[in-house]
C-alpha cells in the first residue's frame, strides 16, 4: 500500500520499547527442572522492597494482587491460549491466592512450576509439529472451505489435547498457505518449517532459571505500571547501550506483543527509516542475514534475542519478514531488507524546510522544524563547551533563519518524537513565551515542583502550530501541551501517546530495576498521563491508536489533575477553533493527497477487522489480487484528480512520487493551510 510516510524517529539504533523478559517459543532440555537459586531469591527480595518504597503508587501485596498477578502471569506465557490445557489452569487457582504470601517470603516455587508446565507443554507441542511435517502435507486440502480464527482474546482453554491437536492443524496449515502464496514449493515448505521448529527445539536447551526469573519478577513489576521493568544483567547492558546511541543497526524501536515483534517507532534518518518499507505497528516474524541468508522464524522469541540477530556491522544485509500493520489477516508475510548503518546524534537534530502555499494571488510561506527528539550533549555541557549540541539552541538558530527567509508562520514538527531531555523541552518552551512555568513534577510523597523558563522575550512571537500523532511522547507532550495552554499557538494531528511518568534506576545485586518515581502534570494542572494531548483540530491517524499508546498498556497510571499553576495565556486562540475547524472540513473535501489518505485509512480499519483467515487458496488467491486492484484503483483516482497520467502496475510509481518531502505531506501541507 503506498502511504505519505509521517516522519519516524526513536532513540537508538535498534532498541528495546519495553525492557521485560517476554514469553518464550521454547523449553528447557527434555526433563529439566528449572528452580531458584539463592541468589535469586535474594533479588527478589530485593525488588519487592524497591516497589514498596520506591513506587510512585503503593500497592497491597494481598490476595487481590496474588489473583491479579497469577492471571497475568498465564496470559504472558501463553496468550493465544495454544499450549496449556484447561486441567493446567485449573490446577494453578491453587495458588490464586498464595503468591502473594510466597512472594513475600521469597519463594519463587509456585512461579516456577507454573514455568516448567509451560515449558513441557510447548516442548510437547513442537515436536508433534514435527510429525505432522514429517507426515508431508499432501493431507491438507486446500480446496474446501475452511477458516482460521487468528483472534484469541476470548478464546477459551482447550480441555483436551484434541483440541488443542485441531487448533495447531489449522496453524500450521495457514503457514503452509502462507508460503505456498510467496510461490514455494511444497518440498522447499516443508523444508523451512522443519527449520523453524527444529530451530525452536535446539533453543529449549538454553533456558535458564535466570531467564524464568526474569519473565515472573516483570510480571511482578508491571502490575505496578508497563513502564517499571526489571533489567536482568544482559538487558542491563543493553539499556546503557540504547542510550549511547552508539549502535549499529537498522534504527527501530521494538516492542514484544503476543508472541509478535511489534515496531514502536523509528529512528529519523537511520536505515529503516531510509528505506521506507518498515513502519510503526508492523510486526516482523522473521529474520535473514545478508541477501541469502536462512530467514529464522522468530514469533515467540524473547525480544532481546530478536534484536541480536538483527543488529550487526555497518554495511551488511539484514532480510526482515514482515506483517504490515495495514494488511488484512489473510495476506501473507512481505519481506524486505535493510543495510545496516550507524545512527549518528547528527541525524537525530533538528531540521528546517519551507512549505508555500498559494492563496488568491500571494504565496504564503510556512517554516516546518521537525525536531526528532528532545536532545542534549550533557558531557560538553557540564564542561562548559560553548558549542555544546542542545535542541533549544539548534531551534532558536533555525527560527532565526526562518525570520530572515520571511516566513508567514512556522510548525513545530513532533510527530513521532518519543521525548528525552527534561531541561530542553523547559526551555525549548521559553522561545515561545516571555517567562513563566512549563510542567510540574508530582513524586510519590505528593511533592510537586514546578519547572519554569526564566529568560525574558521570546524568539519567535509569529503565528504558530504545533503537529503531534500518536507516537509523540513524554516531552513531546509537555511541549505541546505548554504551547496550548499559554494558547500560544494551534495543537494539530492526534491523540498524542499518553507517557506522563518518570522513571529512575535502582541498581540490584543482579541487574537494575527501572522504576516510576514521579508523574507530569500540564500547567493547567491536567496530567499527560494516560490522556495525553488533545489536539485543536484533529488529523486523522494512520497509525493503530487502539494497538499503540499509554491506554493501551496493562496497569497504565490513570489521568488525573491537580491545583494549575497561575500563567498569563498569550494569545485567545481558542475562539477561533470552531472556525478554523470549518475551513479545514472545506478545504480537505477538495484536496485530492487527502483524500486518498482517508481512502487508505477507511481501508486500514476495515483491515484491522479481519481477524477470520480463509484456508482456501483459490480464495486467498482472490483476495490478495482483490488487494492489489484496489490499491491500483486508489492510485489512479488519485493521479487523475491532480492530472496525472495513470498508471498499469504499481511498480511504475517512481521515486519522485513516493519519497518524503514537507511538500507530498498531506498533514503538513494541511497543517500549513
Amino acid at each position: 500500500m503506498r502511504i505519505f510516510k509521517p516522519r519516524h524517529l526513536g532513540l537508538i539504533a535498534v532498541s528495546v520499547f519495553s525492557l521485560v523478559m517476554l514469553p518464550l517459543a521454547g523449553n528447557s532440555a527434555a526433563g529439566t527442572i528449572l528452580a531458584a537459586d539463592k541468589e535469586l531469591k535474594r533479588t527478589s527480595i530485593e525488588i519487592l522492597s524497591a516497589l514498596k518504597s520506591n513506587h510512585y503508587s503503593y500497592i497491597d501485596i494481598n490476595d487481590a494482587f496474588s489473583n491479579k498477578l497469577l492471571s497475568a502471569y498465564l496470559k504472558e506465557l501463553d496468550s493465544s491460549k495454544s499450549y496449556l490445557l484447561k486441567s493446567d489452569i485449573d490446577e494453578f487457582q491453587q495458588y490464586k491466592h498464595a503468591l502473594d504470601e510466597a512472594l513475600n517470603q521469597a519463594d519463587l516455587n509456585p512461579a516456577f512450576t507454573i514455568f516448567n508446565r509451560y515449558q513441557q507443554r510447548v516442548e510437547t507441542r513442537l515436536i508433534w509439529l514435527l510429525a505432522q511435517l514429517n507426515k508431508g502435507i499432501d493431507n491438507f486440502d486446500f480446496s474446501i472451505t475452511e477458516d482460521f480464527d487468528t483472534f484469541k482474546e476470548d478464546a477459551t482453554w482447550s480441555s483436551t489435547p484434541a483440541q488443542l491437536d485441531e487448533q495447531w492443524r489449522k496453524r500450521l496449515k495457514s503457514n503452509v498457505l502462507d508460503l505456498r502464496l510467496t510461490d514455494k514449493a511444497d518440498d522447499e515448505i516443508i523444508e523451512l518449517l522443519q527449520k523453524r521448529f527444529n530451530h525452536q527445539l535446539q533453543r529449549l536447551k538454553r533456558i535458564n532459571s535466570s531467564d524464568a526469573f526474569e519473565v515472573y519478577m516483570n510480571i511482578i513489576t508491571k502490575s505496578y505500571d508497563p513502564h517499571t521493568n526489571y533489567l536482568a544483567p544482559h538487558q542491563s547492558d543493553n539499556f546503557t547501550i540504547n542510550m549511547s546511541r552508539s549502535l549499529e543497526g537498522i534504527g527501530a524501536v521494538l516492542q514484544y506483543d503476543q508472541e509478535y515483534t511489534k515496531v514502536v517507532r523509528l529512528v529519523t534518518g537511520g536505515p529503516a527509516d531510509s528505506a521506507g518499507e518498515l513502519h510503526p505497528a508492523d510486526r516482523i516474524v522473521g529474520v535473514g542475514q545478508d541477501s541469502d541468508g536462512e530467514i529464522v522464524n522468530i514469533i515467540g522469541w524473547r525480544l532481546d534475542e530478536v534484536v541480536n540477530l538483527i543488529r550487526g556491522a555497518k554495511g551488511t544485509t539484514v532480510r526482515l519478514q514482515i506483517i504490515p500493520s495495514t494488511a488484512a489477516s489473510n495476506q501473507p508475510p512481505q519481506e524486505i531488507s535493510i543495510v545496516r548503518n550507524r545512527v549518528e546524534l547528527e541525524d537525530q537534530k533538528a531540521k528546517k524546510d519551507i512549505i508555500e502555499i498559494p492563496q488568491q494571488d500571494s504565496v504564503r510561506r510556512i517554516g516546518v522544524i521537525n525536531i526528532p527528539d528532545f536532545y542534549m550533549d550533557f558531557e560538553a555541557y557540564q564542561r562548559q563547551d560553548p558549542n555544546y549540541v542542545s535542541t533549544t539552541r539548534d531551534v532558536r538558530r533555525l527560527l532565526n533563519e526562518l525570520k530572515k527567509e520571511d516566513v508567514d508562520g512556522v510548525i513545530i514538527d513532533l510527530r513521532n518524537n518519543g521525548g528525552g531531555s527534561l531541561p530542553e523541552v523547559n526551555t525549548l518552551v521559553g522561545l515561545f513565551i516571555d517567562k513563566g512555568a512549563t510542567v510540574q513534577i508530582k513524586d510519590s510523597n505528593g511533592r510537586v515542583n514546578v519547572l519554569s523558563d526564566y529568560d525574558a522575550g521570546v524568539t519567535y512571537d509569529g503565528p504558530l502550530a504545533v503537529m503531534v500523532n500518536r507516537l509523540s511522547a513524554s516531552a513531546s507532550e509537555i511541549f505541546a501541551g505548554a504551547i496550548q495552554d499559554y494558547q500560544r499557538g494551534i495543537v494539530l494531528g492526534s491523540q498524542t501517546f499518553g507517557k506522563g511518568t518518570v522513571q529512575t534506576l535502582i541498581p540490584l545485586r543482579q541487574g537494575q530495576l527501572k522504576i516510576t518515581r514521579s508523574k507530569f502534570y500540564r500547567i493547567s494542572g491536567e496530567t499527560t498521563q494516560n490522556q495525553g494531548v488533545l489536539p485543536d483540530i484533529n488529523f486523522p491517524a494512520l497509525i493503530d491508536v487502539t494497538a499503540i499508546g499509554e491506554n493501551v498498556l496493562d496497569n497504565a497510571l490513570p489521568w488525573d489533575s491537580i491545583r494549575p499553576v497561575l500563567h498569563r495565556k498569550s494569545g485567545q486562540i481558542s475562539g477561533f477553533i470552531p472556525q478554523l475547524k470549518d475551513l479545514h472540513s472545506k478545504r480537505v473535501t477538495n484536496d485530492a493527497d487527502y483524500q486518498y489518505l482517508l481512502d487508505q485509512i477507511e481501508k486500514i480499519q476495515q483491515n484491522r477487522q479481519q481477524t477470520v483467515i480463509s484456508l482456501n487458496q483459490s480464495l486467498r488467491k482472490q483476495q490478495q489480487d482483490d488487494f492489489d486492484r484496489w490499491q491500483l484503483e486508489l492510485e489512479n483516482t488519485r493521479r487523475q484528480a491532480k492530472g496525472l497520467d495513470e498508471i498499469a502496475l504499481l511498480s511504475e510509481l517512481d521515486d519522485s512520487e513516493t519519497e518524503e518531502s514537507t511538500n507530498n505531506d498531506p498533514y503538513l501541507v494541511e497543517g500549513a493551510h
